[in-house]
């Protein structure tokens, strides 16, 4: 078995998007780590999850506090295999095979396949991304000197794992309600405070922490954020506590938890009260590995339930020759395809828009917002979707835990919450419209590719040009509307820009692909907008079967019984 080998259309996608210094390397790491994914890897993931959860260590055999975190074996080799293969580190540093840097397509790349697995592994590399980029932007040269070159580790030295703490009790997504203190001590400074749902806690060498310092203003403006070492260099704990691990219903192979500082060291990062500016940044890049994973446990859950369709007869016939079963498959195929490619479009303009000298403009900056918010939403919505349908194709199979698709459901659960829920992204949205008037930025953007697709295609560019106007029409009345009206109508305007976003991007496909790329995008345009109503006589899903669904080599058995 192997995650990249058998994704003919991530594969086709991942070549347009590398550049040709790096396709050829990469093309090779992410055939390997791509059977590392679905064979060893996996099984790590299920016996973490069932077995090897971790677990906290909370006091020594003299009863002082330890706050230690055990994980199995399998966990730890996991994580040097991951990072190893540069999935952080290659942002920032040159690949020695090819003596250049690798980008966010790559670690992207990466983190898809690695979530098939088990996005819970995926979690901590989110976290240590986002704190090399914040050490890399913002952290002085001493603070650099100290920390990147391990939390950029492929090997050559003891790796960090990062984390970035955020999350207090009484604020939640309030994060300006925080209320830990930042300390004057000498050039430093001494945190006190907790954070109440600090992942990674115990295995990250370093977490990027929000803080209030003395005197700063209320709300989240007032906040500063630092760098602080879970240990000190001998080894002790840096006044830091764990009170308790998180029992959380999905993604356990990562540890959560409940942490104080009392005291802890902390280095200040860039300038005092930007914290919240900086973190926003981090947000954006841990919502795009968000949706990488939701499109992760999309295509797995696609999986699992087309090799069940395969294998699986019932009333003497396989699941698959049913019609209705023919339906699913195809429309899950399609949805997985396009929001695949969706998010993967987007990390193009995402590494542009996040490179230290990067060159991209105030509007592509504003419009990368904006597509990180539409596509979080949709893909983690979508994930949770997907793998109903797995559970739904495996009937009473797919409710037992020896199957995937249990482990699929409880780990898709937390996409939805993590990096900012549905209604704190509508009101992104909305804040991004005041803020850059996008949607305008938008809308521009949405006419210059639809004209630009061929005549071929003219109802379908017909289509979305309405759509479009519609879509001016809506945000026009609501800017113009009551807050709470606006506030209301902000995740249907997200919906409808996702959805015409989508749409142009897999006519874009169609108008340079193949037949099959037609077919994928007709069926998903006449499903997005609702064309075929309750009587559908051309039955495309079921027409198209055998181009959508067995182009790539058939899978004779499931991945959870190999």
């Amino acid at each position: 078995m192997n995650f990249y080998e058998e994704d003919h259309h991530f594969q086709s996608l991942i070549k347009k998007l590398l550049r040709p210094a790096l396709s050829e390397w990469a093309e090779r790491e992410l055939h390997e780590f791509g059977e590392r994914c679905a064979t060893v890897i996996d099984e790590r993931a299920r016996h973490t999850d069932r077995e090897g959860q971790p677990k906290l260590v909370k006091y020594d055999r003299f009863g002082e506090d330890i706050s230690e975190v055990w994980v199995n074996d399998g966990y730890k080799q996991t994580i040097k295999e991951t990072y190893d293969k540069g999935i952080v580190g290659y942002i920032h540093k040159s690949i020695p095979e090819i003596g250049e840097k690798g980008d966010y397509v790559y670690s992207y790349a990466q983190g898809y396949l690695l979530s098939q697995t088990e996005p819970g592994f995926y979690c901590p590399v989110t976290l240590t991304m986002a704190t090399a980029y914040l050490l890399e932007h913002y952290a002085s040269t001493e603070l650099k000197a100290r920390f990147l070159p391990h939390v950029l580790s492929t090997g050559e030295m003891e790796l960090y794992e990062g984390a970035t703490f955020l999350t207090e009790r009484q604020g939640g997504s309030d994060v300006g309600a925080n209320e830990t203190k930042a300390v004057k001590d000498g050039e430093n400074y001494r945190l006190y405070g907790e954070k109440y749902f600090a992942s990674n806690a115990g295995m990250c060498g370093v977490a990027m922490v929000l803080a209030r310092t003395e005197g700063a203003a209320a709300g989240s403006k007032g906040l500063s954020l630092f760098a602080v070492s879970w240990r000190k260099e001998n080894g002790s704990l840096n006044g830091i506590a764990i009170r308790r691990l998180k029992d959380k219903l999905g993604v356990r192979a990562v540890p959560s938890a409940e942490v104080e500082f009392t005291g802890a060291e902390a280095f200040l990062v860039g300038e005092e009260c930007n914290g919240i500016y900086y973190m926003m940044e981090a947000l954006n890049l841990s919502r795009v590995c968000n949706a990488i994973a939701s499109i992760g446990i999309m295509r797995r859950a696609f999986s699992e339930a087309k090799s069940y369709a395969f294998r699986r007869e019932a009333f003497g016939r396989k699941l698959a020759d049913y019609p209705m079963v023919k339906d699913t498959l195809t429309r899950l195929a399609v949805k997985q395809e396009v929001d695949t490619s969706a998010v993967f479009t987007l990390v193009e303009l995402f590494d542009k828009v996040m490179k230290k000298d990067s060159k991209a403009t105030a509007e592509e900056t504003a419009l990368n917002r904006l597509l990180i918010a539409l596509l979080k939403m949709e893909t983690a919505e979508q994930s949770i979707h997907f793998a109903h349908e797995a559970i739904e194709m495996h009937g009473g199979n797919g409710f037992i835990e020896d199957f995937v698709t249990p482990r699929l459901l409880r780990d898709a659960q937390v996409l939805t919450v993590w990096e900012g829920t549905a209604n704190i992204l509508g009101l992104e949205v909305l804040r991004l419209m005041h803020k850059f008037k996008v949607h305008h930025l938008f809308m521009d953007h949405m006419k210059k590719e639809i004209s630009e697709l061929p005549a071929a295609l003219v109802e379908w560019k017909d289509l979305l040009h309405d759509k479009v106007e519609a879509l001016s029409d809506m945000t026009a009345y609501v800017m113009n509307s009551p807050e709470e009206t606006q506030t209301f109508h902000s995740k249907k305007i997200a919906k409808l820009m996702t959805n015409v976003y989508e749409s142009v991007i897999v006519l874009k496909e169609a108008a340079v692909g193949t037949q099959r790329d037609l077919h994928k995008a007709e069926i998903f345009l006449e499903q997005t907008w609702e064309i075929t109503k309750y009587t559908d006589e051309s039955m495309k899903t079921v027409k198209f079967f055998e181009e959508i669904i067995c182009w790539e080599i058939n899978e004779s058995k499931s991945i959870a019984q190999t």
